[in-house]
């Protein structure tokens, strides 16, 4: 008995290694084969000059001094139109809202639905208090030590001067592209876009405009982020979380110190007990999704455990999500995030408050929704002496793009030319952007900004020391160069590679 029971255990184990290895080896490479692609002629210093006067221009979303702010503006048009002259005098230009800008390069063929890039012109605005820790002016626009210092620089006027000096370098190589290709420069992404994308989105709806690809900013090309991956890694956002915080908010008889009421009975008891019930229980996530979809591109890429593990979701699927959930990058494309951000009550130290608030923020994963988060928080909290109210209007989670169809093959068929070596995949962009405007008026919608960044780059947009490297902006212009020639060009120009076997 013990030898038949033994020998069924081998059995077993037996078959496990053959599932692991076949599932292993059977996890192809989906990384585009695509030929060399000449390097692009680029006259870096002149376009790094260019970057740093558009840093010089102080759109910064959110000024109270709106006259001044539209100066800056204005300064930003000017130096677009000096330094691109083809781009003014063949493509057509109009204002959108305040001082958002649409420009539209009419394509051959008008039976082919257009195409969208979509920088924008605001940035936000120094903290407080930080303004000494730059080591250049933030509105100075230093080039020196081979990188354009400034607010901007990364987010997100490197992604508008690169799409500008791509096109005025096809203009003046006669490049004509088949569809028409539109430039949109919002002017308050970073507060929302109401009045710059929103309003050229209702233009478009006006017009009956329905692009086939929309691209704005977005993920990156990583280095050094995902263990087991030496190769850098580009990841194309193909939907961005939702967004809804909401408030909490308790009530009890105020009074002295000295007679407090019985535990749990006071605002701040009811309401900490209320934030750590949520902060201990999350929303449900996991490998699903968008998630399941970047992991299944890389792993085929990587080495050791970390492949045969994502090779193999099926067996290792409770380790793998507990060792995810573990670090905040990786939790946060698996799940609703939970965020503790705001608490008050109380204002002297001998009384006991009356009312006790809080407010949760909630990046919500596509599949989730705002009710179903609203639903989440009050059974978790389970007290009804605990209200539970929204914070303002929220927005639900995108929709998911396709990662397979012609707009995302022309993405990575560029990524994969101008960023030799790089492994691209799918991602999820976990703030939000311009692009919710567009939702309905694009057939694919796209979040990606071609900038190499390491662990320690990821602070620079919105931080201390925002700056790009010289080098880095020749790659982005040679990107929307390349993209641009795929996505409106002939037809023999914009047919993608196609997949290794």
């Amino acid at each position: 008995m013990l030898k038949r029971i033994l020998l069924g255990v081998a059995a077993l184990l037996g078959a496990l290694v053959i599932a692991l290895l076949v599932g292993t080896v059977s996890s192809r490479s989906r990384q585009m084969v695509v030929p060399p692609l000449p390097v692009l002629a680029v006259d870096k210093e002149a376009a790094a000059a260019s970057l740093a006067v558009a840093i010089r221009a102080k759109t910064v979303s959110g000024l109270l001094d709106p006259a001044g702010t539209g100066r800056e503006f204005e300064a930003l048009h000017e130096h677009l139109r000096q330094r691109y002259p083809l781009v003014h005098t063949r493509l057509e230009r109009e204002v959108v809202g305040a001082h958002s800008l649409l420009y539209t390069w009419k394509g051959s063929d008008p039976a082919l639905k257009p195409i969208a890039l979509a920088p924008h012109q605001d940035v936000v605005p120094i903290a407080p208090g930080t303004e000494t820790l730059w080591k250049h002016p933030p509105f100075d626009g230093v080039v020196t030590g081979g990188e354009v210092w400034g607010r901007g620089a990364w987010d997100d006027k490197a992604n508008l001067v690169s799409q500008f000096e791509a096109v005025e370098t096809l203009l003046k190589a006669g490049f004509q592209p088949r569809r028409t290709v539109y430039l949109i420069l919002g002017h308050d992404e970073e507060v929302g876009g109401a009045q710059g994308a929103a309003k050229v989105a209702a233009l478009f709806k006006q017009r009956n405009v329905r692009l086939e690809t929309f691209l704005t900013e977005g993920l990156v090309v990583t280095q050094g982020i995902l263990p087991g991956v030496a190769a850098p890694i580009a990841l194309i956002g193909v939907a961005e979380k939702g967004y809804v915080s909401l408030r909490l908010s308790a009530q009890a008889p105020p009074g002295h110190s000295s007679m407090p009421p019985a535990p749990g009975q006071s605002a701040i008891g009811m309401l900490s007990a209320a934030l750590v019930r949520l902060d201990q229980n999350p929303l449900p996530g996991g490998i699903r999704g968008v998630a399941s979809d970047m992991f299944g591109a890389v792993a085929p890429e990587m080495s050791g455990f970390q492949r045969v593990a994502l090779a193999n979701v099926w067996l290792f699927r409770p380790l793998l999500e507990r060792m995810l959930s573990a670090q905040p990058s990786t939790n946060a494309l698996m799940r609703t995030t939970t965020a503790l951000t705001i608490a008050q009550a109380g204002n002297k130290e001998n009384v006991l408050p009356g009312r006790a608030d809080a407010v949760v923020n909630f990046r919500i994963l596509p599949g989730d929704t705002v009710a179903g988060v609203v639903a989440h928080v009050k059974r978790v909290v389970a007290d009804e002496r605990v209200a539970v109210e929204p914070l303002g209007e929220g927005g639900e989670a995108s929709p998911v793009s396709s990662s397979s169809g012609p707009g995302y093959q022309h993405i990575e068929r560029a990524i994969r030319e101008v960023f030799a070596g790089a492994l691209v995949a799918p991602g999820l962009m976990l703030a939000g952007t311009d692009a919710k405007h567009f939702v309905g008026l694009a057939d694919q919608i796209y979040r990606f900004t071609p900038v190499r960044a390491g662990p320690a780059d990821l602070s620079r947009p919105h931080g201390t020391d925002e700056r790009l490297s010289v080098d880095n902006l020749a790659e982005m212009i040679r990107f929307y160069h390349r993209l641009l020639q795929l996505a409106a060009g002939t037809p023999t120009t914009s047919q993608p590679e196609g997949k290794q076997p």
